[in-house]
């Protein structure tokens, strides 16, 4: 080997170091967020801070190995004051903590940069440098920080920065994932012998084809597995959230998270942050009180914002509920007349008033703040949910809080479908959204309070043509099918031209001319090449109706 050969093989380990230095340090930085935050909110636990320490020690350390000086010293400073909080010759506050906190941020735009090889100091990472030098350097034993430095950069608004696109996987997977790459191959050389020998019989081709489907279903199964994620590290990211959100407006609030091992597709957790986000600002907003009235309430001045996941029927469902005031229905319905959304004399339930906070464009602000006032918040969650595949609904009860639920599918990659014809058209159903699918009998259904409701096993059903949703030319045949699907709060019946059978579909991304359109979350190409829409049930439905499956009487 040669000394150029030498060299280009350093620097590729040395690249290869750094890419895996990176993603560590942004671990840690995130891991020591959560335990100054869980160290805040206890005031003693030698647990957290423990952690914390650990974490800046070993960043300092890989930070030395790289020659990334700036970073070190940065890191060095926050250990010297973490020893000083160690041995309780400093004591925990709120402020200690916010620019501990920013010093985290400052380390954070630091490590790119100085893999990119930029050697100089952030101005924000040399107020927290110069902050924490003069605390560390104390002797009083309870000495109280001075303020953040001006200009700090604050995290208050920032959406989580996404990871590299790249997953960590277990090495079981992979072997196995390798191990049936094998065996497909066999199967396939099998399969081709047999075809290329008149001998053979068509039943034991058949045989040998089956098997071949097998292995490939349980390598797509395998390929799934290796892009769920769990959903507990996404939610943590919202914990420095909550707390900055509730300091900057002078209300008390902490983040309690559930179901954190609940796994579901990578893409999909990247594209819930900006919904996420936006639901926790509003509930900071509009939901938690201020300390001193919810004190007069007889609640705890501290505000609990509620971040759930679980899994039902194929779907995850996350929840984001507050233990604040909850929705003022009369100054939503005024609102919305002021604004012409909705007529003076429409008289509207309290499901259908709820549904106005989705509204493109509405808000309930009195003046324009860093959190709401332009009315861009639950119209984008409700957009970019819908274009997951997945549906919001709102839930709340006066001076006890508000819930959000997300339904979404558990990956956005591959899905079982049902495929149903209407015209000349086909359009896919997902499975986890279909009940079950039966003959449509025009004699059972009946108009029920304005609209259509199919009678259907005892039950009344809301009912709607496909055919007339997706605006389709024709005239529907003399037989016709009926697909039960959930939707918001229950059921409903879609009745279509024909059902074509149950299938694994590869989803694929809409290109810009049909992105929009209600209803439709993505295509796929049949085996016999045409193309067909994914249909989103919860789009097709008609907003701010409710669509539950009700028991005869």
């Amino acid at each position: 080997m040669s000394r150029d050969d030498d060299v280009a093989a350093v620097e590729f380990d040395r690249e290869a170091l750094l890419r895996t230095f990176l993603a560590e340090a942004e671990d840690a930085l995130s891991q020591m967020e959560e335990a100054l935050i869980a160290l805040e909110a206890s005031g003693e636990n030698d647990d957290s801070l423990a952690t914390v320490f650990r974490l800046a020690h070993s960043l300092k350390g890989n930070a030395e190995m790289f020659e990334f000086s700036q970073v070190a010293e940065l890191a060095h400073v926050i250990e010297d004051l973490l020893e000083r909080l160690r041995n309780r010759e400093l004591a925990i506050s709120g402020e200690l903590v916010t620019l501990l906190l920013r010093a985290l941020d400052a380390l954070r735009e630091m490590v790119p940069e100085a893999a990119a090889g930029s050697a100089e100091l952030p101005p924000a990472a040399q107020g927290s440098l110069a902050a924490l030098r003069r605390i560390a350097t104390r002797n009083q034993l309870d000495a109280q920080p001075t303020a953040p430095p001006p200009g700090a950069p604050p995290h208050l608004f920032e959406t989580p920065s996404p990871h590299a696109r790249t997953l960590r996987v277990d090495r079981e997977k992979l072997d196995r994932l390798m191990n049936l790459t094998g065996e497909i191959s066999i199967a396939r050389g099998r399969l081709e012998q047999m075809l290329k020998n008149p001998a053979v019989k068509r039943r034991t081709i058949l045989e040998s084809r089956r098997e071949a489907d097998l292995l490939h279903q349980e390598l797509r199964d395998v390929v799934m597995q290796l892009r769920m994620v769990p959903i507990g590290p996404t939610f943590r990211h919202y914990l420095r959230t909550v707390r900055d959100l509730a300091q900057s407006h002078g209300k008390q609030a902490r983040l309690v998270i559930a179901g954190e091992e609940v796994e579901v597709d990578a893409t999909i957790i990247e594209c819930l942050r900006d919904p996420l986000t936006h639901m926790i600002r509003n509930a900071l907003d509009h939901g938690i009180e201020s300390p001193a009235v919810r004190a007069a309430r007889g609640k705890d001045p501290c505000g609990r914002v509620t971040l759930s996941a679980c899994l039902e029927a194929g779907t995850i469902v996350i929840k984001l509920a507050d233990n604040g005031a909850g929705l003022d229905r009369q100054r939503i319905l005024a609102r919305a007349r002021a604004a012409g959304i909705v007529a003076t004399a429409t008289a509207m339930s309290d499901r259908e008033v709820d549904q106005l906070l989705f509204e493109p464009g509405f808000s309930t602000a009195e003046t324009v703040s860093d959190l709401s006032g332009r009315g861009v918040g639950l119209d984008v969650v409700r957009q970019n949910i819908e274009a997951l595949r997945g549906s919001v609904t709102l839930t709340s009860r006066a001076g006890e809080g508000t819930e959000i639920t997300i339904r979404l599918p558990l990956t956005l990659a591959i899905i079982d479908g049902l495929e149903v014809g209407v015209g000349e058209e086909a359009y896919i159903i997902p499975l986890d959204a279909v009940v079950e699918a039966a003959a449509f009998d025009p004699a059972k259904r009946s108009p029920t309070n304005g609209r259509e409701v199919l009678h259907l096993h005892g039950k009344r059903l809301p009912c709607a043509r496909l055919r007339e949703l997706l605006d389709v030319d024709g005239t529907p045949p003399s037989r016709e099918s009926a697909v039960v699907v959930r939707c918001a709060g229950g059921e409903a019946a879609l009745v279509v031209d024909a059902l074509r059978g149950e299938k694994p579909t590869v989803i694929k991304p809409l290109t810009k001319f049909f992105r929009g359109l209600p209803g439709i979350s993505g295509s796929a190409i049949l085996g016999d090449g045409r193309v067909a829409f994914i249909l989103n049930v919860a789009a097709l439905l008609p907003p701010g109706e409710p669509c539950l499956a009700t028991s005869i009487q």
